[in-house]
Order: structure tokens, then C-alpha cells, then sequence
């Protein structure tokens, strides 16, 4: 008969893909075969997200989905972060579902499976344990997701801050570090096999190795990180929280050309009232001490943040300082949201007063902003020369990304030509859009034998 196949269908963030291949990764050393196709697995498993409403409607309409396609003996598993939070909630919205799995026992798979396919226990098959630590390591069990040529590697989960309207306390513990070598081993792999770029990522990546009693975690792993994966061209840090970008932290980054100019910092808001309802670090200055800090050390630093808009409380004064923040501090890259009432979380008690139209018009105004400055950002790296990270190509054309793109989230540089993918190339720019880069490849130079 052969092996039986699994599908997985992972959700939401790149923290959530890592789960999603260390699951697959236990499965396939357990006797699984892994299938692009769902309608072929015996087992069809859903990572889901559940941080905010349109996540949690978007998961739950994919297990409805996937209920409504299956066929005799098939069998669907939800896990991650909706199941972790909803529990038998899912059952209710997701008739189907054969089993629930959440995101601190991912390690369960396996153990999962095999008791709905042995039909020893009654359905569905629950694995929720009570609120306590991540699982964060298996033996032999990688923690990062390889995409091409590029490597997301989680190097700590769960989250100690106190941001009243997130849900992710809530769903994955408190923060729990990976230790340094089983960090470092995995790094060393990724190197051996070729991976251009390696995106560290946490809840907040900035809290790394305060569980293990080491200060200043995130630089000295970056140091070591640096030996480690030598031929790795560069390390991108995601997710770091204000007030914990160390003067130690920024020495390390401008220090090293491999540990590249590029930050994902979430700010949130800049109005300091608004900062405090969300039980943020309301001190504005301190941004503007540290971005400034930042940038002299390092020129072409590449600025990430997001923010929410329509929070409770958040009047059209509070609105507009956000905007002249904007303005003054001339981000690379913006995300913005509207705000989503999450019940548990402690903004609960605040209610979700904002009417949707207004939110919806905050963001767009926001978004507008940001857009001329993008565009104005971008304007000024035309005629200059980037490594690109090709990506795809095709019809004359290759898309990749720069330094200051992140996968999935950034921009991408349109290249003329199809250069090889997987390869970092250099691409002299030669337009802007608002969010992207067009540009040729710059050949290499000729030598004596060529001339």
C-alpha cells in the first residue's frame, strides 16, 4: 500500500510555517509521506492562526473547506494557535474536524494521528494541555523553515509583554529560548546547504536568552551566529520590541555587513495616551533617541514597523500625532491595521468603540502617507547598486529582493533578464515604485582574456 500521505496546510506567520515543517518533520520520520495534494492524504492537518478575528475566520473557513471535501477515511486535524485558544470551540464552527492539536504540543503529532486512525479513542481527539511553557525543541526535530534560498529560524516563542490587546500570551505561554547551540547546529546546517539569508524569529526576538540569565542575548547570539554560518550572506532580525534595541544590540548590527541594516520594530502607535491603553512602552522619545542612534551608525538601515489604528479610545488628536510621527520619522516600510476586539485580552474592559468606518478611513489615510514616503525612500537608491536575492523569473523578467525586503511582507526589485534563481545577484536600480524596485544586472567585469 505504500506509505500513508499527510497534507499540511499551515496559516498566518512565518512563526507558525516553522511549526508546520517541525510537524511535518516528525511525521515523515515516523513512516509519512508528505503530499501537495490534499485530496490524496489519508491526513489533512490545518496550522491555524487565531490572533485576530479575520485570522480566526480565515482559518475556520479553510477547515470548513477541507470538512466539506473530505472522503471516506479521511482524516482533518486542527492545530496551532485558533485550536490552542478556541478548544472545542472549532468542533462547534468546523463540524469535520477529527482531531485538535495546540501550539504547545506540537510534538504531539504523530501520537495524534495514530490514535484517529487507530479509532481507539472516542472523536475527536483533544491535545490542549493547561497554559505553561512552549515546546520549543525536539531532538533531530528542526525549528526552521527553508523557502528557496532563504531560511526562517525561531530562535524563542511565547511572550512575558504585557500588550493589552494581544492574544498571543494567551495562546503560547510565556517566552521560552531555544539555547544557544541547538540555535547554532541549525544555523550551521542551513549554511552547509546553501541558504543565502537567514531570518531570525520570535514572538520578540529582542527577549532572547532573558530565561536563560543571559543579558543582552540577541547580540551575542548574532556574534555567534557569524561563525557559525559563515558562507550565509544575511542575517535579518524580525519582530524586536521598543525599548530593548540595546546600545550593545545596534554596536553588533553596524559592526558586521552579514547581520544586514534592517529592523522589524512594532511601535503600534506614537500618541503617548494611546500607548499606555495598549499597556505599550509610551516613551515616544526614546524612539526618536534610539532611530536616530540607529541610523548614524548605520546609513542605509531599513525601518519596518506596523501599527493599529482605531483603538480604544484613540481620538482624531491622537490619530493625527500618529501621522505626524510618520511623517517626521520616514519609515521604510509601514504596516497598518485596524483595531480587532479580542475577548480575554485585558483591552476587553474597553470595549471596541471606534466605529469601523472611521478605522477604515484612519488606515487609509495612513497607508496614503506612507506611500509618498515609500516611494520617496525608494526614489533615492535609483542609480545605486544592490545585492538581489532572485526569487522566480519568467517572460524576460526575474523578481528578487533586496536588503531592505523581508519575504513575504516588503517589496520586491523587478529585474530585467531571467537570472538564475537562488542566486544573489547585483542589480544596478534604475526605478522606483511605491513599494518596489526595478533595476538591470550588472554584468561582471570583463578581464584581459575577454577583452
Amino acid at each position: 500500500m505504500g506509505r500513508p500521505r499527510f497534507h499540511v496546510v499551515s496559516l498566518g506567520c512565518a512563526k507558525n510555517t516553522v511549526d508546520s515543517e517541525s510537524m511535518t518533520a516528525l511525521l515523515q520520520a515516523s513512516g509519512y509521506a508528505a503530499t501537495a495534494d490534499a485530496s490524496r492524504a489519508e491526513v489533512v492537518i490545518v496550522n491555524t492562526c487565531g490572533f485576530i478575528g479575520p485570522a480566526k475566520e480565515e482559518s475556520l473557513r479553510v477547515l470548513r473547506e477541507l470538512a466539506g471535501a473530505k472522503r471516506p477515511g479521511q482524516l482533518l486535524l486542527a492545530a496551532g494557535c485558533l485550536t490552542q485558544r478556541y478548544g472545542a470551540e472549532v468542533i462547534a464552527q468546523a463540524p469535520g474536524v477529527d482531531g485538535v492539536l495546540g501550539t504547545r504540543r506540537w510534538a504531539d503529532v504523530v501520537e495524534v494521528v495514530r490514535e484517529l486512525r487507530q479509532g481507539g479513542s472516542p472523536k475527536p481527539v483533544y491535545h490542549l494541555p493547561d497554559p505553561g511553557p512552549v515546546v520549543m525543541d525536539r531532538p533531530g526535530i528542526p525549528r526552521h523553515a527553508v523557502q528557496g534560498a532563504s531560511a526562517y529560524l525561531k530562535i524563542a516563542d511565547g511572550c512575558r509583554r504585557p500588550c493589552a490587546f494581544c492574544a498571543i500570551p494567551l495562546i503560547k505561554g510565556t517566552a521560552v529560548s531555544r539555547t544557544p547551540d541547538a540555535i547554532l547546529q541549525e544555523a550551521t546546517a542551513l549554511d552547509r546547504k546553501g541558504v543565502h539569508e537567514i531570518n531570525l524569529i520570535a514572538q520578540d526576538t529582542t527577549d532572547y536568552g532573558w530565561d536563560l540569565g543571559i543579558k543582552d542575548g540577541l547580540a551575542i547570539l548574532l556574534e555567534d551566529l557569524l561563525r557559525a554560518a559563515p558562507s550565509v550572506d544575511w542575517f535579518r532580525i524580525l519582530y524586536a520590541y521598543p525599548g530593548y534595541v540595546t546600545p550593545r544590540l545596534i554596536d553588533t548590527m553596524a559592526a558586521h555587513p552579514r547581520l544586514i541594516p534592517y529592523l522589524d520594530m512594532p511601535l503600534q502607535h506614537a500618541h503617548p495616551d494611546t500607548l499606555r491603553r495598549m499597556r505599550r512602552p509610551a516613551n515616544v522619545d526614546w524612539v526618536h533617541r534610539t532611530i536616530e542612534t540607529m541610523r548614524q551608525a548605520m546609513p542605509d538601515l531599513a525601518l519596518r514597523t506596523t501599527f493599529i489604528v482605531g483603538y480604544p479610545g484613540e481620538t482624531e488628536v491622537e490619530f493625527k500625532a500618529l501621522l505626524d510621527f510618520v511623517e517626521e520619522m520616514r519609515f521604510d516600510r509601514v504596516g497598518a491595521f485596524t483595531f480587532s476586539f479580542e475577548p480575554g485580552t485585558t483591552s476587553e474592559l474597553l470595549g471596541d468603540p471606534v466605529p469601523s468606518a472611521v478605522k477604515d478611513d484612519r488606515r487609509d489615510r495612513l497607508m496614503a502617507l506612507q506611500q509618498s514616503i515609500s516611494l520617496h525612500n525608494n526614489q533615492s537608491f535609483v542609480g545605486r547598486t544592490l545585492p538581489v536575492l532572485i526569487e522566480g523569473q519568467g517572460d524576460g523578467l526575474s523578481l528578487g529582493r533586496s536588503y531592505r525586503d523581508a519575504p513575504e511582507i516588503d517589496g520586491m526589485v523587478i529585474v530585467e533578464g531571467e537570472a538564475p534563481v537562488g542566486a544573489m545577484v547585483p542589480v544596478r536600480i534604475t526605478g522606483a515604485l511605491p513599494y518596489d524596485l526595478s533595476g538591470t544586472v550588472v554584468p561582471p567585469p570583463a578581464t584581459s582574456k575577454d577583452a
